[in-house]
């Protein structure tokens, strides 16, 4: 059985690239939750270059940065695909809609956690 290559490979994943930025802007410009989860994860990351943390901490904070904003955009995603497909209130959507806003809700408490633990102790020297 003999495989044709496919010639246009790396332009395809160009185009996926592209893709995926236009959807990352809009879920920053459209999206509430983003736009809020977006602006912390901006001051977080200030503050990360304001207390010099270190590299294994810039590692942790950027996977619980990503966590969130991945979860959410898969999140906001389930919410238009149900919308779409069941624009009127229906349990079973709801019941999905919430599970979906519970993983959110899950990967928020990771970060939360995680900018606990790095940041608790250089704030707390600074006031004492």
């Amino acid at each position: 059985m003999r495989v044709m290559k496919d010639k246009r490979f790396v332009k395809g994943r160009l185009k996926s690239v592209v893709y995926a930025f236009k959807g990352a802007y809009k879920l920053v410009t459209t999206e509430h939750s983003i736009m809020v989860q977006f602006t912390i994860a901006i001051l977080v990351t200030l503050a990360g270059f304001i207390f010099n943390i270190s590299a294994t901490e810039w590692l942790i904070q950027t996977l619980a940065i990503g966590l969130v904003l991945g979860i959410e955009g898969v999140n906001t995603a389930i919410e238009k695909i149900a919308d779409f497909i069941h624009p009127q209130y229906h349990e079973r959507i709801g019941f999905i809609k919430d599970i979906a806003a519970g993983a959110v809700f899950f990967a928020a408490l990771t970060a939360l956690a995680v900018g606990s633990i790095i940041y608790y102790p250089k704030v707390f020297l600074l006031f004492n």
